[in-house]
């Protein structure tokens, strides 16, 4: 963590407060699911602590996107509505931009990778939304969002790097010290940051605050690399299983908040993230997909100390379909 949350500038300026949080918990009251909370004795005497698993994919659309994506939206002018909306996902946010379009009476287009999971694809359209390809390898997906919405007159809905974003992902670890009681360490996965960025708000009024890890792909390891070097290092995407956490820039907003909370980003192997997924349904009965499953995946290769302690993992999504997670289950 470093003493002061760095300048932003841009369009994200703003940043977030714990009380931005609370409004956003406040708005999706009755329109977000409150996930539940799950335990095991077995991984808990396996680890020697307390775990306490916020299943996130039981949210509508299968993950915690919603929860900002609907904050944001529901927040917007009557002229921008009117405009409709776009967007960049390879999945997740896709899905929840799609959804609160049509809770809002909009309409979306939404960027997803020309790779992206048939399956997200076919669900975010079932949605209502149009989609429109690009190669995540070879475009900057900030760069080919502005300018769809420059040309097109849509209103930005950005996955990640936004004030009402962060707070809405933020009452994902807000509603688990509610229901659980304090925390000594909250492990959540990173791809753009606004999962991490909310967490350390919604922990910051905590005494003391639970040490908050976030967990990568090796694939990505942007947010890692760029947590050393003090600033933002744009990296390499490369093909992994964790499609959902594959970006090449933390984002600007989400650093200098993640920067400040943030005690520790780890990085897992695509071999870690698959047994996690296979460990949660053998364990926990439930079905995370590989982005969702990583935090848990940090503590299957002893990447995070938790031993005595009570420990948050956040498992962030469950949108994957019977193929792709039998085949995973197989391996």
């Amino acid at each position: 963590m470093q003493s002061e949350p760095a300048e932003v500038t841009g369009a994200a300026a703003t940043l977030p407060t714990l009380s931005d949080v609370f409004q956003a918990a406040r708005t999706l009251r009755g329109t977000a699911v409150r996930t539940p909370v799950l335990e095991s004795t077995e991984l808990n005497n396996r680890w020697g602590c307390e775990l306490f698993f916020k299943v996130e994919g039981l949210q509508r659309t299968g993950s915690f996107k919603f929860r900002g994506a609907y904050n944001l939206v529901s927040r917007l002018s009557p002229e921008q509505l009117t405009a409709g909306l776009v967007t960049s996902s390879s999945g997740n946010h896709a899905q929840a931009v799609a959804l609160a379009a049509r809770l809002v009476g909009t309409t979306a287009t939404i960027l997803m990778p020309h790779d992206a999971a048939e399956s997200k694809r076919r669900a975010t359209e079932r949605l209502g939304a149009d989609v429109v390809e690009f190669d995540r390898y070879h475009d900057d997906p900030d760069e080919v969002l502005e300018d769809v919405a420059r040309r097109s007159g849509r209103t930005i809905v950005h996955p990640y790097d936004d004030p009402r974003i962060v707070a809405g992902a933020g009452t994902v670890a807000r509603e688990l010290l509610e229901e659980v009681g304090p925390l000594d360490v909250l492990i959540v996965p990173v791809g753009g940051g606004g999962l991490l960025a909310g967490t350390g708000l919604a922990s910051s009024d905590q005494r003391p605050m639970p040490r908050i890890i976030g967990v990568e792909p090796a694939s990505s390891d942007d947010w890692a690399r760029s947590m050393a070097a003090g600033s933002r290092v744009r990296g390499t995407v490369r093909e992994g299983v964790a499609d959902g956490q594959q970006l090449p820039i933390p984002g600007e907003l989400t650093f200098a908040i993640a920067q400040f909370y943030t005690d520790q980003v780890v990085v897992v192997s695509d071999d870690q993230i698959r047994r996690a997924v296979r460990t949660l349904v053998d364990e926990l009965h439930v079905v995370v997909e590989p982005s969702g499953a990583s935090a848990f995946a940090a503590l299957l290769a002893d990447r995070v100390d938790v031993r005595g302690g009570r420990v948050g993992v956040v498992l962030s999504g469950g949108n994957i379909d019977v193929a792709r997670l039998t085949n995973l289950l197989g391996r």
